[in-house]
């Protein structure tokens, strides 16, 4: 059923536009080369080296302009090549949410490089919105035959002709319009998966010549990384620090005083001289002792959950039953990640579903974890107002922890939503 579904969704959608956007980028740069011969015909023919008897200034004209059109393209090419680049990345991030970084002001032939890749990847793109398009064109045959083929008994028709990936089909009946129409199903069913490929490989490329995290900006990345990571430390002490102070220890000496009290009420030897206070001072003391370890409990929540023993589907399972927005959990883990990925991977997860509890007005909530390779992916998505800050205090504040251990935070959300949030971790820290 989903295979069936697929090309009807705005997913699919979404692809055909991407992919025909990148077979017109790659006929574009395959026009690139024909400018040079053109450019020379056209300065032979504007000096008048076509005439009968050509001027002796012909040469030394065609001479000078001629390489001054080669410099102005190689010139033209970097800042061409990082407007075609700097479109597919957004269309990528519009249509399909994936996210390429921009690259560095500085070099541009990289871009150059992906717009030249461009044209062996317009293949498969070329091929699946082919598929898509004249998929429905085909399915469309046995519906309008009948309109315009009806004609009288004894008439003789031409042939109409389908196109198809295995070439063109004909028919002269509307039996044979449902073999035109097999083919166009066919061709449906097949075009989403023929897209998302060729989209696939394309946003591949954006991140492999486009994505400016290259050594040096790879150094820089893991040094403020370090940083962070030592900043956040310090405040998660301190915050310990405050929170034991504030909370466990004062109750734990309470508890002391109280049983110091009850003590002195009971007495040395002898009978108690007090026995209703002492009680009631145990009674303070038992109490302030649940307290305590119920602050305690808190605490250790606060470090590493406890019901991340089990896992982290169980512990996203458990998270979603608190939350005041039905949730549908969805978790497909081929092994279990590193306890520090799977702590960071819960945190993130409590905090955009009470984000999402507090601004998104959004009435469901779509939580998945998936993990492939070495990467996990967890994703948040509502159907809320939209309009999510990624560089507001909460989601910036995700994106800086997730960095710690070298993951990536993505947002989309529109003015009107919906919202979907992807966070990508390491399975190992």
């Amino acid at each position: 059923m989903t295979a069936l579904r697929a090309p009807f969704t705005s997913t699919a959608l979404r692809l055909l536009v991407f992919c025909v956007a990148g077979v017109v980028s790659a006929l574009a740069v395959l026009a690139v080369p024909a400018i040079l011969p053109g450019a020379a015909v056209l300065i032979l023919w504007a000096t008048g080296a076509f005439a009968q008897q050509p001027a002796p200034v012909v040469a030394p004209v065609f001479l000078v302009l001629f390489p001054l059109t080669v410099v102005l393209l190689v010139v033209l090419a970097r800042p061409a090549g990082r407007v075609l680049a700097t479109v597919h990345r957004r269309l990528a991030h519009r249509l399909l949410g994936e996210r390429v970084d921009a690259p560095a002001p500085g070099p541009g032939w990289r871009a150059v490089g992906y717009c030249l890749l461009k044209v062996p990847l317009a293949v498969p793109q070329g091929y699946g919105a082919f598929c898509y398009v004249f998929g429905l064109v085909n399915l469309s045959y046995p519906v309008w035959w009948p309109l315009f083929r009806n004609h009288p008994p004894g008439t003789t028709l031409g042939p109409v002709g389908a196109l198809t990936p295995f070439g063109i089909i004909s028919t002269r009946s509307f039996a044979g319009t449902l073999v035109v129409a097999a083919a166009g199903l066919a061709m449906l069913l097949v075009a989403p998966w023929l897209m998302r490929a060729g989209a696939t490989l394309d946003v591949a490329a954006q991140r492999r010549l486009l994505d400016p995290h290259g050594l040096a900006e790879r150094v820089r990345e893991l040094q403020v990384s370090r940083a962070r990571a030592i900043d956040d430390a310090a405040t998660m002490m301190r915050r310990l620090e405050r929170d034991l102070h504030d909370g466990a220890q004062v109750r734990l000496a309470t508890l002391a005083l109280n049983l110091g009290m009850a003590t002195e009420k009971l007495g040395a030897d002898g009978p108690p001289p007090d026995l209703a206070q002492a009680r009631e001072l145990v009674a303070l003391a038992h109490r302030g002792a649940k307290d305590a370890l119920a602050d305690l409990r808190e605490l250790v929540r606060g470090i590493h959950p406890p019901v991340l023993d089990n896992g982290l589907g169980d512990a996203l399972a458990t998270l979603a039953t608190g939350s005041a927005i039905p949730v549908a959990v969805s978790v497909e883990l081929p092994g279990r990640p590193a306890p520090a990925i799977e702590t960071i991977a819960y945190f993130c997860a409590a905090e955009l579903l009470a984000n999402a509890a507090k601004h998104s007005q959004a009435s469901r909530i779509a939580l998945g974890v998936t993990g492939s390779g070495a990467r996990l992916r967890l994703t948040v998505e509502d159907d809320g107002a939209g309009g999510a800050d990624p560089d507001g205090p909460g989601l910036s504040g995700l994106a800086r922890r997730v960095g710690v251990v070298d993951g990536r935070l993505r947002v989309h959300s529109p003015a009107g939503g919906p919202t979907g949030v992807e966070i990508e971790l390491p399975t190992q820290a």
